[in-house]
């Protein structure tokens, strides 16, 4: 069964509740029968409906769709809260902008060939329409009733869905898409119904200038880190035949060999494509919409349907193999503007909302379960990033595939003194305040047990980094970064200060209300949690990386999977292990992995929803900022493993020859 036979089960049922509703629409769109402030609202959004109706894969419609959204005329469309507040007042405003939002989304299966989303939004407008026609007082209560049924009625649906395209290699537009594309033109860009930026083109034109054998090795890459992370986590793929491709668009030459490759391994393609946002503003306005109908009741329904859609897909979910991502990066930083007229979680409702989380997280494990998939991550720069795109691309590629074996073994020397540890202090220079313990996991047997995994080029690509679990016990001081991208977002000045591995207090200088920067944090790093544990403690060795940040001066815009290697950096939330705790892994050396829990994450064994937070942050500090990592014994005896911003230990001197010749460059 193909997507094109999935749909056509539902779409005749769908047409034919569309076209009841379709001259409605087109009514409304033209001269809408209610008062202002809400006629305009009402004919905006009806036009919105029947672009989508009349939809063409084409530059044209692309641009026209999407330009509302762009952030110089954002500002005047429903969509954004502010604008729809300003007309409509806070009561309507919030809801309907919403309603905006979502109905814009329907986009993205209109263009697959799914009529029922835009069938299900063009009856819950004409719904909200009939309220305002048939009073000229209509009860606010009574709108937010409307749309709270619509989201909860429709659950099932949406859940259905979600999971089947997350899972069923059956909905398979966009593989198709992929197999048939001419990566030689742009045409093919305009099929995904996704936003078509300078990004998107430029990808693809440059991957269209790469010789076969470069776009062979991109792939090879991305698909033997995919196969190797199950293999060093001793994993079966031969159990699998699923994996799930994430990939941005443009990127397709390479994508089309790596479905290949994975073909090889008996895997069949899952495609989940993404584009670079319109507007991150826009992103983040409707990042907690869900407040406007969220209550105990709706999200236990959720819940309910996300199991039911689960079970319905559990033969194909025991066979997903687990994500094999293409990150992007190079776009300007984002620091978001906080707005009132966003819509935000009560208290009830963040508590609400992590609860929803956390379940949601042990179903998913519960069909597709950790300890049998693995992932594999690896990231190439956009346009965006500048005048060097090209040049830093090339970069990109040398630094995803460095020597892996070089890395391995100074990792090793590292980690062999690692766990002759007590403690670890950290302390920054130039200005960074961290003044950071962190105690190490004890070694019952160090001739055959590690603390450190010896992390080269596979599930995280590129190399490399050694990392561990931190006790929590006895963790504590303070982490500061003065500048970090995190999940998108910029954070200036951020601090965090831990006690007993627990996040004590939090602060930044995004904004001039401490408040709002507390909320930026909690918001954004914490996800509503009131603290979360120091996961993962890490030393990043790819100096290489680091040098390239530096020479292009991108650092603000590297990605966390590369940002990550060049310098210690600390996760906040979840550790490495989350779900595979029990399935012990090895270094290169033979040693076991055995700090694989901490006192939060053993409490699976009691009950899993105090385990896990379903979050996992890294905050990195660079080189430059870094005064000394220094190992502490239980003797007291001490030894660097980096004084000054450079590597001390015998052995490691090959990590600073990037930075040698980085300072060698900026004295000139």
């Amino acid at each position: 069964m193909s997507y094109k036979e999935i749909y056509e089960k539902t779409n005749q049922l769908y047409e034919e509740r569309l076209v009841l509703v379709e001259d409605r629409i087109a009514q409304i769109a033209d001269q809408p029968a209610v008062k202002e402030p809400f006629a305009q609202y009402f004919k905006d959004i009806a036009a919105c409906i029947l672009r989508l109706k009349n939809f063409k894969k084409d530059s044209g419609f692309n641009k026209e769709f999407y330009s509302g959204f762009l952030k110089e005329n954002y500002g005047k469309n429903y969509a954004d809260p502010e604008y729809a507040v300003k007309m409509l007042g806070k009561d309507y405003g919030q809801i309907l902008s919403a309603v905006y939002a979502k109905t814009a989304d329907c986009v993205k299966t209109v263009f697959q060939g799914d009529i029922k989303y835009l069938c299900i939004y063009s009856e819950l407008i004409v719904e909200l329409y009939n309220y305002f026609e048939d009073s000229d007082d209509v009860n606010a209560a009574e709108i937010k009733a409307c749309v709270y049924s619509f989201m909860h009625d429709y659950e099932e649906i949406f859940s259905e869905d979600s999971i089947g395209k997350m899972l069923d290699p059956a909905y398979d537009y966009y593989a198709r898409l992929v197999e048939d594309a001419d990566v030689s033109k742009d045409d093919y860009l305009y099929e995904y119904g996704l936003y078509v930026g300078n990004n998107e083109l430029m990808s693809r034109k440059y991957l269209a200038s790469l010789t076969d054998e470069q776009i062979r090795s991109m792939a090879d890459t991305y698909t033997e880190g995919y196969r190797i992370g199950f293999i060093t986590s001793n994993k079966d793929i031969t159990k699998k035949s699923v994996v799930q491709i994430h990939y941005p668009l443009g990127f397709e030459r390479m994508v089309k060999a790596a479905i290949e490759n994975f073909k090889k391994m008996g895997l069949s393609p899952v495609m989940m494509p993404c584009s670079t946002s319109v507007n991150k503003q826009y992103d983040y306005d409707h990042k907690e919409d869900m407040a406007l109908w969220m209550d105990k009741a709706y999200v236990e329904y959720r819940n309910e349907c996300l199991h039911n859609a689960l079970e319905k897909n559990k033969d194909i979910a025991c066979k997903c193999g687990g994500p094999a991502v293409i990150e992007i990066f190079g776009e300007e930083p984002f620091a978001p503007e906080s707005k009132s007229e966003n819509a935000s979680y009560s208290d009830e409702q963040q508590k609400l909302s992590v609860y929803m989380t956390s379940r949601r997280s042990q179903l998913i494990n519960q069909y597709i379960k950790g300890e049998e998939r693995s992932f594999t991550i690896i990231a190439y720069p956009v346009s965006d990033i500048g005048d060097s795109y090209e040049e830093i691309f090339a970069e990109t590629v040398k630094i995803n595939t460095l020597d892996y074996i070089l890395y391995r073994d100074m990792q090793q020397k590292i980690i062999d003194v690692l766990d002759t540890a007590d403690r670890v202090h950290i302390v920054g220079t130039n200005g960074n305040k961290t003044d950071l313990y962190v105690k190490i996991h004890e070694l019952e047997n160090p001739d055959k047990e590690t603390a450190f995994e010896n992390c080269v080029a596979d599930v995280n690509i590129p190399v490399g980094e050694v990392f561990t679990s931190p006790v929590l016990e006895k963790t504590e001081g303070k982490l500061h970064v003065s500048q970090v991208y995190l999940n998108e977002l910029n954070f200036l000045n951020l601090e965090i200060d831990f006690k007993d591995g627990m996040i004590e207090k939090y602060t930044c200088t995004n904004f001039d209300d401490e408040e709002e920067n507390k909320k930026y944090i909690s918001d954004n790093i914490l996800y509503h949690h009131k603290s979360l544990p120091m996961g993962e403690f890490a030393i990043g060795t790819n100096t290489t990386a680091y040098r390239m940040a530096r020479v292009y001066d991108i650092a603000a815009k590297m990605p966390i999977l590369i940002a990550e290697k060049t310098g210690p950096h600390f996760a906040v939330g979840d550790t490495c292990y989350t779900y595979d705790e029990d399935n012990m892994t090895y270094n290169p050396d033979g040693k076991a992995i055995v700090a694989r829990d901490n006192s939060v994450s053993i409490l699976r064994k009691e009950d899993i929803s105090k385990a896990y937070f379903n979050c996992h942050t890294d905050i990195t500090i660079p080189y430059d900022e870094l005064g000394a990592i220094t190992v502490i014994r239980h003797d007291g005896s001490t030894c660097d493993i980096i004084r000054d911003g450079r590597f001390v230990l015998p052995g490691t001197e090959e990590l600073n020859k990037p930075l040698d010749e980085l300072d060698a460059q900026n004295n000139k």
